[in-house]
This record gives structure tokens, sequence and C-alpha cells, in this order.
């Protein structure tokens, strides 16, 4: 979000100055996706809960911005694991049952058709996935079959129970499928929606993102992320949860390898047998007041992006373009990792929101732009030379995209970019690692016996699986003795 935006539609006061010691039973850090949907799943069961968020703006990685009179979503081009209404013992009408959400409440539309697009080959998926299957027969009839194997193998996988060590997905899918550039067109979609690692991912993490997008199926609100958040927070404030804005935590007080408190901005301190944290496992355990005498063995990750988000006077498909989401590739082979610039131009996303049905009525065209960014060169450039790196970049983007789409150039009235610097001001991801660690905690524990991981870095991504962590996590660590 750029500097000097203003909260969007859910506006939440910060809560009382005074809070007595043991006021609560569950502390939750982080009023993203994962953390309110923990947050309404303990207060269904009484427990008194506190959300401390330390920015005014609800959603973290997922959230909305006002600037110049217009909403922005961060971060959502699209909601994965869509299924069919009654269809059962998926993801989404899982949470929508355990959160207890009305399914037409999101008021959720199916993308169009999408595609993944390469030099010289183009793949078509829609929410059936016979249109990916078709596709790869027609352009790959020796691979079908392969291909129709590791379907069925995924729709039974159990990525549940993470005991086995990481496999790489890259040697997992030779099993399957011998040509390197199919091989390239299915990682690029999963990966760009969902892998911390560079290059290569764990074949569990690849399980769930590939099913969530595939087998299932992408969608999206016809008002963005805010209608997903207000019904959160409505559910959330109507249980009586305590929702404290622009109250960052400070530290997290240690003793005898447990969390005895919580140390906030405000000069207070609270107190609850168990703190959950959506805030990211580095981050979380940066805030431990013995931090200094347990080093962690592994880095954060190191994959960000430069988002940018162009407003037509017309839609996409009034120029010829119909594509809800395009991954594309325009280099000899797919690298997925961070870049050496600023940006890496050479693969990237584009979503036209415009193109999911139900929303061609939206009264503005939108083209967004997703593109692989180098935190540190960001992070490096004076401020007198960020705008300009800023316009600089996305003109690069732009040019590159023009492969796959009509010019809209003429046709933009506004546009707004957002660089890893901003990931990091405004959801304190260390690095602008929008998915985080690249080891992540399946089961959501740390070092210490009553704080425990959700969201992110837990290992579930995208909005429905940042909902599930934060329903898994209350779960598993505080109702499973209930």
């Amino acid at each position: 979000m750029p500097a000097g935006e203003r909260p969007g539609l859910v506006q939440v006061r910060p809560g009382p100055k005074q809070r007595s010691p043991l006021a609560y039973d569950v502390i939750i850090i982080g009023a993203g996706m994962s953390g309110l949907a923990a947050g309404i799943r303990l207060a269904y069961f009484d427990k008194k809960v506190c959300i401390v968020e330390k920015h005014h703006q609800i959603g973290g990685l997922n959230s909305f911005y006002r600037l110049d009179g217009r909403r922005f979503d961060v971060g959502l081009h699209a909601l994965t694991n869509f299924v069919p209404k009654g269809v059962k013992n998926t993801p989404l009408p899982k949470l929508l049952r355990q959160l207890r959400i009305p399914r037409d409440e999101l008021d959720l539309h199916e993308q169009n058709v999408s595609q993944i697009r390469f030099p010289h080959a183009r793949l078509r998926f829609s929410n059936d996935i016979a249109l990916l299957t078709g596709d790869i027969a027609d352009l790959f009839p020796r691979q079908v079959d392969g291909f129709r194997r590791l379907v069925n193998d995924l729709r039974t996988y159990d990525d549940i129970h993470h005991t086995a060590e990481p496999r790489s997905t890259r040697k997992v899918l030779t099993d399957y499928i011998r040509d390197p550039t199919l091989v390239d067109m299915l990682l690029c979609p999963v990966m760009y929606y969902g892998s911390a690692e560079e290059n290569d991912m764990d074949f569990a993490r690849f399980s769930i993102i590939f099913r969530s997008i595939f087998c299932e199926g992408l969608a999206r609100p016809r008002l963005g992320v805010r209608r997903i958040i207000r019904s959160l927070v409505r559910r959330y404030r109507a249980c009586g949860g305590d929702l404290r804005m622009r109250c960052g935590v400070i530290r997290l007080n240690i003793e005898r390898e447990r969390v005895a408190g919580v140390a906030l901005e405000s000069g207070e301190a609270i107190e609850a047998p168990i703190v959950l944290s959506s805030a990211g496992y580095f981050e979380t355990m940066g805030l431990c007041s013995d931090s200094s005498a347990h080093p962690e063995p592994d880095r954060p990750g190191r994959l960000s992006f430069m988002e940018s988000i162009n407003i037509l006077d017309t839609k996409p498909a009034e120029l010829g373009h119909d594509t809800t989401i395009m991954f594309f590739n325009d280099a000899a082979s797919f690298a997925y990792e961070r870049s050496r610039g600023l940006i890496d131009d050479r693969s990237g996303v584009i979503c036209c929101p415009n193109n999911f049905e139900g929303h061609k009525d939206m009264s503005e065209g939108i083209i967004r732009f997703t593109s692989l960014a180098n935190y540190d060169r960001w992070t490096a450039l004076p401020q007198d030379e960020y705008a300009a790196a800023k316009k600089q970049c996305h003109a690069q983007v732009v040019e590159r995209a023009l492969r796959f789409l009509p010019d809209f150039r003429d046709r933009v009235v506004y546009t707004d970019v957002f660089t890893p610097r901003t990931v990091k001001q405004y959801t304190g991801r260390l690095g602008g690692a929008v998915y985080g660690a690249t080891r992540k905690r399946w089961d959501g524990r740390t070092r210490l016996k009553n704080l425990f991981i959700c969201g992110t870095d837990q290992g579930y991504l995208g909005i429905i699986g940042a909902l599930l962590s934060g329903i898994t996590m209350a779960n598993l660590h505080v109702l499973s003795d209930e």
C-alpha cells in the first residue's frame, strides 16, 4: 500500500488501555485471514480471545486499500479451492461450515478461462480439469496418460501428515511426465501462487496448490477481498472477540520455555495461556525476549514480488482479451527465483478481474501484473529514486506483457505500483517474502510450549489456505482438549 493511504471499509478503533493479567484464554498476533479465522473458531467455543494488529488495516497479506477514491485489493488475484454448491469434503465447504458462514455471503464468481503461456506452447484451464487435460492431449500427446495418472494420485495424496522428509517436486514429476516444457508449464502457476522455494518445492506443498488451482478451481468475490474481510470481522466481533488495531507487539516475555506475557507498543502487557501468531515464524521468534540465546538454523524466505495495477476506461474483453488469469514465461527456460535486478520480467502473472463470471459490469477495467522482485535492491534505493524506479519497472513489465495482450496503454486512466518495500512496511514480512519461510511448521509448533504458528509459515497458502490454517491450529492446540 502506498504512503498516504487510508483504511478501507473495515475500521476498528484500538481497544481499551487497561487489561488485567490473564484476561484472555488466547492471544492472536495479526489480524490477517488466519488470525481472524482462528479467533472466530475459538470465540464460538466461548474462549476469551484478543487479536492484536500493529497496522490500521485488517487482512495482512490479503487486504485492500483506498487511493485517490479507488479501492485496490492487495494479494488477491483469485480465491482458490472453488467448488460448486453441493460438493463436500473439500477445503471451501469445510471452512465455511466451521466458521458458520453461508456460502452466498461471499458472492463468489468463477473464472472464465485462464492460460499458461510459454514461447511455443499454450495451455488453457478452467474450473473443469477436462479443458487442461484436452489441451495437454493435443500439445503433448505422449504425456497425457502420465498427466492423468498424476491427477488421480494427487486427488488421494495425504499431504496432511507431514512426517516424511521433503521431496523434490521436479524429481517426483519425472515419474509421470518426461517432457521438461510440460513440467515447467505445470509448475509455473503453482509456484507463483504459493512457492517459497526457488526453482523447486516440496511435493506435499505442490499437491496442495495443484489441487486448489486445477482440480478445484478459481473464483473471486464480486467486491473483492473486502467482502471476505467484512464477513470475518462481523462474526468475530459478534462473538465478543477483542480486536485491537494499531496495537503492535514489541516483545514476547519468555519464562521457563513459555510465553509468560505479551508486551505491546502501547506500554501494556497482556497475558494468556496460549499465543497463536500469524506474523510469520522468523518474525515471531524475533520478538522473543530470549531470541539471542536461540539462534535459528534456517533463514527467512527471499522471494518477493512487484505488483502493478492498471485502471482502464474500458474492459479488457472489449479490447479482445477475455482470459481471466495468464501465467506466462517468455524465456527459453522457466526460472522461479529472486531476480538479480529490481525485477525479472521474463515471467509473471497477468490478472483481469473483469473476466471472472459476473464481473463484466464492474465500473472500470482492471489489469494486474505480478513480477518476481529483489527486496535488497528495492530497499537500497534512495527515496528520491524510488518513484522513478517503480515507473521504469512498470513500463518494462507492460512492454513484456504486450507480447500476450492487446495494446491497452492509451486506455489507462490510473496506475498504482507496490514493491517488496511495500510488503515489508505493511506486513512486517522479513525481506518482503510474501510466501514466508521455505521450511513450514505443519503442526504449528515452536520451541516454546504455548506459542504456535498459523498462516503462511504454518504451511497453507492463499485465502482459503490461510483460513484453514487458523481453524486447524485453533482446533489442534486449543480446542482438542475440550
